[in-house]
């Protein structure tokens, strides 16, 4: 059984984000970029299944500029078999990624989709659903357990309430939580195989995808700075600013 595991590049967790001097979008020159961490987690789970003797492939798949093949590699450090970039220079959105996924899905036939529940750069949350949607799949989100079997996946995942387990024909959609498991750390020997490793290159157009963008972004803007906490002498004094100076009652 294959698996196919969708990779993002996006600017490093320990970064802390810049907003462009025009508000139009975040500066990523000279910023530190690396794997989306939930999707790492992705790549984490299929390796291990694949340790387990339930899956036989893992490919990973990353879709946006050409520095994604760094990704990629990396991806391919930790286990993956072989990798697969969608190439283009356009800013995708989550439609537009999920399309080109669904593309790749008619063409690999894998029996598992294994992807992060959201990305931390845009925090959309709407990838694996869309996919999902697209392809006629069922789908488990936030998996913080996963199990093969017998044709079928057993997915623990979280709710508000506590946890819910469900199970899934396959193929089916996974997207990861971060107690899934701890990603294994990337050792040099595996960064030097996964150069031999194989990486394909598309465009949206060789998939017969279009990616025109359905959203426009308007401005982009850092939240207002909070101002310092104070002390008050008593409950009526506490009123008192709530109601004429902050305004919120």
């Amino acid at each position: 059984m294959k698996v196919l595991v969708p990779v993002k590049r996006v600017v490093d967790y320990n970064v802390k984000v810049r907003v462009k001097s025009d508000g139009t979008g975040v500066d990523i020159a000279n910023v530190k970029m690396s794997m989306n961490p939930f999707d790492e987690i992705a790549i984490e789970e299929a390796v291990r299944l694949r340790e387990k003797g339930v899956v036989t492939e893992v490919i990973a798949v990353s879709c946006g500029v050409s520095q994604c093949q760094e990704t990629l590699r990396t991806a391919m450090a930790i286990g993956a078999d072989r990798a697969i970039l969608v190439e283009c220079a356009d800013e995708l959105q989550p439609l537009a990624v999920a399309k080109l996924l669904k593309a790749l899905v008619d063409k690999e036939q894998p029996g598992l989709i294994i992807l992060g529940k959201q990305a931390i750069d845009d925090d959309n949350n709407q990838t694996g659903q869309m996919l999902a949607a697209l392809a006629g799949l069922p789908q488990a989100t936030f998996a913080s357990k996963v199990e093969v079997a017998d044709g079928k996946v057993k997915v623990t995942r979280e709710i508000d309430g506590g946890s819910e387990t469900l199970q899934l024909s396959l193929p089916a959609v996974i997207t990861t939580d971060l107690r899934l498991n701890e990603p294994r750390y990337v050792t040099l020997p595996n960064i030097m195989k996964a150069k031999k490793k194989t990486l394909e290159v598309f465009k949206p157009a060789d998939l017969g995808v279009d990616v025109s963008s359905r959203i426009k972004t308007l401005k982009v803007s850092e939240p207002p700075k909070r101002g310092a906490g104070i002390k008050v002498a008593d409950v009526a004094a506490l009123v008192d600013k709530l109601k004429n100076e902050a305004k919120v009652i």
